[in-house]
């Protein structure tokens, strides 16, 4: 990558050739010594130079990195820490990082395996025998050279009797390769927290996935703490040496010394999996063998998704009080990750979460896809926001839709908020007293009312679990309440329980039983229709049109929606059509040359492990037409323009084509559990829960632009619906802790 306007010419005397790459923290340049040996230098970005407590944790970096000099790492080269913009030179290693590798080539084989854990054993134990604990060993970490497995980046590295540190936009470690007593006590972690991490990555290297992965970052922290790991996958020697590595409790886990013992006695092969396995080279992001038996009948397989939101299921249990003791066993594992550094939010339990990929500009499952202009609201300058909920023990993440110059969000503890996108000030503000679902946000705006979710504070059983609340735009009056059910994600792996259709608002009953159309700002019903016998609905925007897409009660309680049905709605009327038939799982996604496109969901075992099909629905003909993608795509899907996106855990983004299947491009973001896309003029947005947004073309995938995370947040998050949207040529962004900010998509946020 050529340097930038803007970029230096040279650092402490090394003349620069290249960008390498720019993080949260500084930029990577690869540079030259005066006798010609290459050498990457990080230079700190210019904001976190006069931060004391950055500078104290820059220094801890550099003194960590200094006194781990082994034949797996980095070497120091040079540094100057108290700098005006500090910076260190290190040895620079040539190759791809493990997470490029696994993302372009799938999971290493027996030999390459080997010899990785070998490597990667032996570089702990060089670092811990310095006395430094590493703390963030991970697959974007791990840089495969040509000389073999290179750990980097001690950025959040320390030695034992020094303090843990956080800083704004970086979560110190990341869940699926932390240890149990690093998400509980981080103060508290030791050598064996790496030798943990160790065994997660080598996991991950064997089967292109985490032994405790899952839906949300918070749900994969609890199974770190709480549950067994995944190792059907891995091959069945490495698997022994791995499981020890794996234990709870880190007295039971073996030394860096010990392991390396254990790894040379393995043959060079690593052999196979177990019968009960599915083989070493097997993965979720790397699947190319289907049981398609017909393009038109993909083999049928079972969803995760699980009620989202209070309410009654078929069989009369309450759905919200079932999912808010659920939200409290996870919490404890939530708040031990938000104190290294994320926000703490509420589990969203299974399906793919978010809201319908539909290009109505009346429907908030595309926030923000209004008419692309090249005009900045007027007297537009950059800003930045917080806004507070009802409940400020769970720092939410918002969801905003713009009608001209007036942003308005909500989500979680805020029904919604009017903002001015001119400067950030905000008009009103309706808060929401009671414990939130994640995933549920704003519903969406019509030209004078907003709609939002309510939730019940739980010192008030008598109020209704979870409401839709109409409020006048202008004003911030509340209009109108009225109960509603949540079984949207059951049924269509997306939280979507009410939706704006034109003027009016449909939701689903508080019985989950009936659809009930309202003109949304007086209330007046317009029309109720009730669900097919004996199964639950979601409304689904096609376009203008409205589809209602159902499952039986018997397959929405088991968690297996296989044959999920399509009614056409009449918008005037309400009455359902005829069902047509999908194959599933099935995720509406948004529309393309108006068809009804859905993503086929695959999964393992009752695991979402990605998306292995494209299906698509003619209204008019009512005809469903499938087809297969080359392998299981792994991530958070949307839609934009006709073209569906997947958009990995480790920030590789993939264009698809809807009709074909077929794979236009990917590109490595560079943003991890970005969710997206937002459509802008020619140009496509993704964006982490920290608020780091990249523009890529929407032509080949190229890199626009990339900026500096924003708020404390986790990454990896899967699922999550667009946080950005576009008003002109200004983009609205929402990050955890309920940030929201601003800025001119021709002058984006220097990145480094």
């Amino acid at each position: 990558m050529s340097l930038r306007v803007g970029d230096p010419a040279e650092i402490g005397g090394y003349p620069l050739e290249a960008r390498l790459g720019s993080g949260g923290m500084g930029t990577v340049f690869l540079a030259r010594t005066s006798s010609g040996r290459p050498v990457a230098i990080k230079l700190i970005h210019q904001q976190f130079a006069g931060d004391d407590e950055f500078r104290i944790r820059f220094r801890q970096e550099v003194a960590a990195a200094r006194r781990v000099s082994g034949a797996f790492t980095a070497a120091v080269v040079d540094a100057a820490p108290e700098a005006e913009q500090p910076w260190m030179a290190t040895t620079y290693i040539e190759g791809h990082t493990l997470a490029q590798h696994i993302a372009a080539k799938g999971p290493l084989n027996g030999p390459e395996l080997r010899r990785l854990a070998i490597g990667l054993a032996e570089a702990l134990r060089d670092i811990h025998r310095v006395g430094v604990v590493h703390r963030d060993l991970k697959p974007s970490n791990v840089v495969l050279s040509p000389e073999g497995p290179r750990v980097i980046d001690f950025g959040i590295s320390r030695a034992v009797d020094q303090q843990t540190l956080t800083m704004t936009g970086r979560v110190i470690g990341t869940p699926p390769f932390m240890s149990p007593e690093q998400l509980q006590a981080p103060r508290g972690v030791g050598p064996r927290s790496d030798v943990f991490s160790l065994g997660t990555l080598l996991v991950y290297a064997a089967t292109g996935h985490g032994p405790f992965d899952a839906d949300s970052p918070y749900l994969t922290a609890y199974q770190v703490v709480h549950e067994e790991p995944s190792l059907d996958s891995v091959p069945t020697a490495l698997r022994a040496v791995v499981e020890p590595c794996l234990d709870k409790d880190p007295e039971g886990r073996p030394s860096a010394d010990e392991l390396l013992v254990l790894l040379r006695d393995l043959s060079a092969d690593l052999g196979g999996t177990d019968t009960n396995g599915v083989g070493a080279g097997r993965t979720r992001d790397m699947i190319t063998e289907h049981n398609f038996a017909a393009p038109a009948t993909p083999t049928p397989t079972a969803p995760t998704a699980a009620p989202a939101g209070p309410g009654t299921g078929s069989t009369g249990t309450p759905i919200g009080r079932r999912l808010r003791g659920r939200w409290r066993t996870v919490l404890a594992a939530a708040v031990a990750v938000a104190a290294i550094g994320g926000g703490v939010a509420v589990l969203r339990a299974g399906g793919v979460g978010g809201n319908s990929g539909d290009d109505s500009r009346n429907s908030v499952a595309a926030p923000g896809v209004t008419a692309p202009g090249a005009a900045l609201p007027a007297g537009f300058e950059p800003w930045r926001e917080t806004v507070l909920g009802g409940r400020e023990d769970i720092p939410d993440e918002l969801r905003c839709v713009a009608r001209g110059d007036a942003v308005f969000c909500g989500g979680g503890s805020v029904v919604a908020t009017r903002i001015s996108a001119q400067d950030g000030s905000r008009v009103w503000t309706a808060k929401s007293p009671g414990v939130p679902v994640q995933g549920m946000h704003l519903v969406g705006a019509t030209d004078d009312t907003v709609l939002g979710y309510r939730f019940a504070a739980e010192d008030a059983p008598q109020d209704p679990p979870s409401e839709v609340v109409a409020i006048d735009a202008n004003t911030g009056q509340e209009l109108w309440s009225v109960p509603s059910g949540a079984q949207s994600t059951a049924v269509t792996g997306r939280t979507q329980d009410a939706l704006v259709v034109g003027s009016a608002v449909v939701t689903v009953d508080a019985s989950n039983s009936r659809f009930e159309a309202r003109d949304a700002h007086s209330g007046e019903v317009t029309w109720t229709t009730p669900f097919p016998a004996d199964t639950q609905c979601a409304p689904v925007p096609v376009g203008p049109q409205l589809f209602a897409m159902c499952a039986t009660n018997t397959e929405v309680d088991a968690l297996e929606v296989r044959h999920p049905t399509l009614h056409p709605v009449d918008r005037a009327s309400g009455k359902l059509s005829e069902p047509i038939a999908v194959n599933g799982p099935a995720v509406p996604m948004g529309v393309a040359d108006g068809e009804l496109v859905l993503l086929l969901a695959h999964m393992e075992g009752t695991a979402l492990a990605g998306y292995d099909g494209v299906a698509r629905v003619d209204p008019a003909s009512r005809k469903v037409t499938y087809s297969r993608l080359a392998k299981t795509y792994a991530g958070t899907p949307g839609m934009a323009d006709g073209t569906v996106y997947v958009s990995g855990q480790t920030g590789l983004v993939t264009a698809l084509d809807p009709v074909t299947g077929r794979k236009k491009w990917s590109r490595q973001a560079g943003v991890e559990g970005a969710s997206g896309p937002t459509a802008g003029a020619d140009a496509l947005y993704f964006s982490s829960a920290t608020g780091r947004v990249v523009a890529l073309s929407p032509h080949d995938g190229s890199p626009l632009w990339t900026t500096d995370p924003q708020a404390d947040g986790l990454t990896g998050e899967q699922g999550a619906s667009p946080r950005v949207t576009v008003v002109g040529r200004a983009l609205i962004v929402t990050a955890a802790k309920n940030t929201v900010f601003a800025f001119d998509t021709q002058k984006p946020p220097k990145s480094g």
